[in-house]
């Protein structure tokens, strides 16, 4: 009978603790005059950085952005009420978890990218934000059999930061 009376006490806990919504999609933590986004394409900084990383990371803000706040890509003149624009300014190897005989285990690619939010309503504004990521890969495994996975996950990284910084400076 005990059993009982605790999964009936469990159950009214569990059910009065409910979330009522559950969304990954911004639904209104930006002001309501932000209908539209632009990105300028990032200018590439770093002097070892390959070629399409500014281009792909630009496209992959444009996307991040897109899919998960209501803000739509402006793709008219003028641009739109959140402008995005910046650098790669850092692209790094270095060795890290060294071994006996100045060997390291593994290698860990850093990359730094410098924004800058210019916000035209409900005030002009402008907003700064520096995201470095790095991942780190076994030193044993050829950078360029690997480069293009690791750019990605870092990508996905720092496209993050721009829209936790668009969504939580508000």
């Amino acid at each position: 009978m005990k059993l009982i009376y605790f999964f009936f006490i469990i159950s009214i806990i569990l059910t009065s603790c409910w979330p009522y919504s559950v969304s990954i999609q911004d639904t209104g933590s930006m002001p309501p005059e932000w209908k539209t986004f632009t990105v300028k394409t990032l200018e590439n900084a770093a002097a070892n950085a390959p070629l399409n990383l500014a281009p792909i990371l630009s496209e992959d803000i444009k996307d991040g952005v897109q899919n998960n706040t209501r803000l739509l890509l402006n793709t008219k003149n003028g641009g739109g009420e959140v402008n995005i624009e910046g650098r790669i300014s850092n692209y790094s190897l270095i060795p890290v978890a060294l071994q006996p005989g100045d060997n390291s285990a593994k290698n860990r690619l850093t990359i730094t990218a410098q924004f800058t939010i210019f916000i035209t309503t409900p005030k002009e504004q402008k907003i700064n934000l520096t995201s470095s990521r790095f991942i780190d890969y076994n030193s044993n495994i050829d950078l360029a059999s690997i480069e293009q996975d690791l750019l990605r996950q870092i990508n996905e990284q720092i496209v993050q930061d721009v829209i936790n910084k668009l969504l939580s400076n508000w």
